[in-house]
């Protein structure tokens, strides 16, 4: 919980700290900028509108497992305390105040603290029940400091302290937390910088448009009913960005509400002077909160196991190469695009089952991966590529020559012949292939009508002795 100063929040800790900096350090300096931050907002009767400090310090005991030591939970004590003191509160206040988010924090984190990452991260759909329960074993910590602490401090019941304490830590733990576990790792493909270019594109604005207009209206109209406006539009705000911009805009919903109640805008200047109402509005505007984040985090999830299905659907398990399917698909659009011009590779290792016979069918897969490796490394990235089934392969090079086609052929070819293929138990298998080409033309410029010429082409590389390539005529 903060102190009795007013100001203005100006932002959050960044995530990413210098590898040398101690864990413990890093974790103190994070809460206590986010403490002053919390001090130094506008109160509501005595304690911070906003407190980020018990959010960001239980989101780096979960994002960095480094911070969770003694050391650094000490020096995370020591910043609530500093950061109360060098504002003004006096020692008594500040023991009790940062006693209570010590123990919320602590609650909190034995929630969740051996929860799988992908959970920790809200990439799972339980993620959000979870800090649900987190928040709320947080609160409850905070809140029962709060009845004891609330007639010592400020005068007032038990009663209003538990209840006051546990709506302000709630609310603060749903909108603040998510930010802080979405955030992306550094260098992750999908980063912070890339996350944000997409979401200022033009054409996905509108939600979060929507969400704006909602807000201003919920002040225009008030009433009690007010503060549920946004809710449609940060509904769709889950369904059109990932974890991370809906964790942030849901945040700034949060910002926006608890500023307007603050200041007598919501639910109406009458209203705003009952304590019971505001204690209802700031734990309806944590419930509200708590529902995109949780829908952002099921759509994330389902989104990654539909891209994993389709993978599985369309991959080769063996050697990562498209399927028969998925091949035939790409290889036909890409004839559609390049307006018939293209040449087919149909390749098959020569003598294969020999490979098994002798060896055994595991060394066959060796082989199978190994050669398919070989030839994608020939390849450009805009070549089709995949496993027909068994030992055969087939490419399609797009807007290639018939003797561009054939040079890479050849380079396929000596990759594959050249270097003996190292099984685990140290024996080496020479492997060869043997290629078939066929050129799309006027009239034969779809895949399958491809493929058959050079399986025609193949066949005749086999009966002339194999490790060759061979052109359809």
């Amino acid at each position: 919980m903060g102190g009795v100063h007013s100001g203005h929040r100006d932002g959050r800790p960044g995530l990413y700290q210098a590898r040398l900096t101690p864990p413990w350090l890093m974790l103190a300096t994070a809460v206590f900028a986010a403490s002053l931050l919390g001090i130094f907002t506008r109160p509501i009767g005595s304690l911070a509108t906003v407190w980020p400090a018990n959010a960001v310090f239980l989101g780096l005991l979960l994002r960095f497992e480094k911070t969770s030591t003694f050391a650094g939970w000490v020096a995370a004590f020591c910043a609530y305390l500093a950061a109360d003191l060098l504002t003004g509160a006096s020692l008594e206040k500040t023991v009790i105040l940062s006693g209570a988010n010590m123990a919320g924090v602590g609650a909190a984190y034995l929630v969740c603290y051996r929860l799988p990452e992908d959970i920790k991260r809200l990439r799972h759909p339980s993620s959000m029940l979870y800090l649900a329960l987190a928040a709320v074993a947080g609160s409850v910590a905070a809140g029962l400091v709060g009845a004891i602490a609330n007639p010592i401090l400020f005068d007032s019941s038990s009663l209003k302290g538990l209840f006051f304490w546990f709506t302000a830590e709630l609310v603060n733990y749903i909108t603040i937390l998510p930010v802080i576990l979405a955030f992306p790792d550094r260098g992750q493909p999908n980063g912070f910088f890339s996350s944000l270019r997409s979401f200022l594109n033009p054409a996905k604005l509108a939600p979060a448009i929507s969400l704006l207009i909602s807000c201003i209206a919920a002040v225009l109209v008030g009433g009690g009913g007010a503060i549920a406006f946004p809710v449609p539009a940060l509904l769709w705000c889950a369904l059109s960005y990932p974890v991370l911009a809906t964790s942030v805009l849901t945040l700034l919903f949060s910002l926006w509400t608890l500023f307007s109640i603050s200041t007598g805008l919501l639910p109406t200047p009458k209203e705003a002077t009952n304590e019971s109402v505001l204690i209802s509005f700031r734990m309806g505007v944590g419930l509200i909160c708590l529902a995109p984040v949780m829908l952002a985090s099921l759509m994330t999830a389902h989104n990654d196991l539909v891209a994993r299905l389709q993978h599985l659907a369309s991959s080769d398990a063996l050697t990562g190469l498209s399927n028969r399917r998925a091949f035939r698909e790409q290889a036909r659009s890409m004839l559609e695009r390049s307006k018939g011009n293209g040449v087919a590779l149909l390749m098959d290792l020569d003598h294969f089952k020999s490979v098994n016979d002798t060896f055994g069918h595991a060394a066959g897969d060796t082989v199978l991966a190994v050669a398919a490796q070989r030839i994608r490394g020939i390849l450009h990235s805009d070549d089709a590529l995949g496993r027909l089934g068994g030992e055969e392969f087939a490419a399609l090079l797009s807007d290639c020559t018939v003797s561009g086609a054939k040079e890479i052929a050849e380079q396929i070819r000596h990759a594959v012949e050249e270097e003996p293929i190292r099984l685990d138990d140290g024996q080496e298998i020479h492997i060869t292939l043997s290629i078939g080409l066929a050129a799309a033309s006027e009239g034969t410029g779809n895949i399958d009508t491809l493929l058959s010429q050079a399986d025609e082409a193949l066949y005749g590389a086999k009966k002339s002795g194999r490790n060759r390539v061979a052109l359809a005529a």
